[in-house]
């Protein structure tokens, strides 16, 4: 058997495999689909979950510094109008004259519809928030949105967390979400949808102490993408020009993924000032100032924003773990993902039959520990290799009455 390392994979590929082994399945598919929404499989919303629990682990479970919220997705539309979303929440938007297909005119390097070559019009701003109605009757009273990001709800629970935690700067709030964009152009698999999962932090600094705090998260954030496996050499940081900073930060750093498609936004880290407790504060009527008993001192705290999607690290995960390897004579697909994101944890493989009658009373033993567990029978008694390729953290081999346990040498997962 000769391997290859894993290495780029085409996004054809990718999307023919998550879509074979149980990943990720195109959304309504008995219907034809729903563009750029979709459907984790057994396989994905395994990984999907490692992935958020690794996270939450790192930066909450392991941290003195940090405690987690859920907020809700329906929030006060007076929120999105003291953010700045309902007034600047846009992408510009063309059509092409000929076919009617729509883009984002920043997406666009010439004038011409990249479909067909056709006349664009000119460009509309167009307001990425899905509207929907609280009540019975839609009028304009009982407008609400669907969050298009979950900052906004740490922001405006500012103060609940910190009189009931009276946590001391500097401290953060994360929370695990979804949200929803109605982009103009969205694609390239799950890298970009209209409904997606984001892992976000709001970390309360000092102001004269932002800089320190925004370079530490920097820093932190990429190293976490190298513990979970992913090549360095596949990540670079981008810092955001004056021009293309957001209304609200001071500095901006992407942490840019090399991706079929070229290189990407992974995960960005912001700082944004005091600009929304400020923003808040004003729009509401409510103080939200944090009181230094050392110093006597109110304070408004800079916040520094690690701002992560679930789907967009899931992909990068996939690419990174991508592999080709050719067993007698046949080529065959490998994940070499790492141990604590691998989908199934340990698989107990009974290799004679009839089973042992206790056999299925330890798996919910199994189970217990955290572990996913599979069971996958032999088939007339064959012998594991003639029966099976299979590779993952651990294997439970049962003959007769008797475990054996077999770990992988690498120390990483293939599936």
């Amino acid at each position: 058997m000769t391997e290859t390392a894993p290495g780029k994979v085409d996004m054809e590929k990718l999307v023919s495999l998550c879509r074979r082994r149980g990943f990720i399945f195109p959304s309504s598919e008995i219907y034809g689909g729903l563009s750029s929404c979709w459907d984790y499989g057994p396989l994905g919303v395994e990984l999907k979950r490692n992935i958020k629990q690794a996270w939450w682990r790192d930066v909450v479970q392991g941290r003195d510094d940090m405690v987690g919220l859920d907020a809700s997705i329906l929030m006060h539309p007076q929120t999105w109008e003291a953010s700045g979303h309902l007034g600047g929440f846009t992408d510009p938007l063309v059509e092409c004259k000929s076919c009617h297909l729509r883009w984002r005119s920043d997406d666009l390097k010439g004038d011409k519809c990249p479909s067909c070559g056709g006349e664009l019009t000119e460009p509309r701003l167009f307001n990425l928030m899905f509207k929907t109605f609280i009540g019975p009757i839609e009028e304009e009273a009982s407008v609400v949105y669907l969050r298009p990001e979950t900052a906004q709800g740490m922001f405006v629970n500012f103060e609940n967390v910190l009189n009931t935690t009276r946590k001391r700067l500097p401290f953060g709030i994360a929370q695990i979400g979804k949200a929803f964009r109605n982009e103009v152009t969205t694609g390239n698999f799950i890298f970009r949808c209209r409904e997606f999962e984001q892992m976000e932090i709001e970390f309360f600094v000092k102001p004269e102490t932002d800089k320190q705090w925004f370079d530490y998260w920097v820093e932190e954030r990429i190293n976490w993408y190298v513990r979970l496996g992913i090549k360095r050499e596949n990540l670079k940081l981008r810092p955001h020009s004056k021009e293309e900073l957001a209304h609200y930060a001071r500095e901006c750093y992407d942490i840019d993924y090399l991706y079929p498609m070229g290189w990407a936004e992974l995960e960005g880290i912001a700082n944004r000032g005091d600009f929304d407790l400020v923003q808040h504060a004003s729009s509401s009527g409510k103080s939200l100032v944090y009181y230094d008993e050392g110093t006597k001192e109110h304070i408004i705290p800079y916040i520094i924003e690690p701002s992560a999607g679930v789907d967009r690290t899931a992909l990068a995960l996939l690419c990174d773990a991508y592999g080709e390897d050719v067993a007698e004579g046949e080529k065959r697909v490998l994940l070499h993902l790492h141990p604590a994101l691998a989908p199934i944890k340990v698989a107990v493989l009974p290799l004679r039959r009839p089973w042992p009658p206790w056999l299925k009373r330890y798996m919910p033993t199994c189970a217990s520990t955290g572990w996913q567990t599979t069971m996958m029978p032999s088939q007339s008694g064959a012998a594991t290799g003639a029966r099976m390729r299979l590779a993952l953290p651990s294997a439970l081999p049962l003959t007769s009455n008797r475990w054996k346990t077999t770990r992988l040498p690498s120390g990483s997962a293939t599936l």
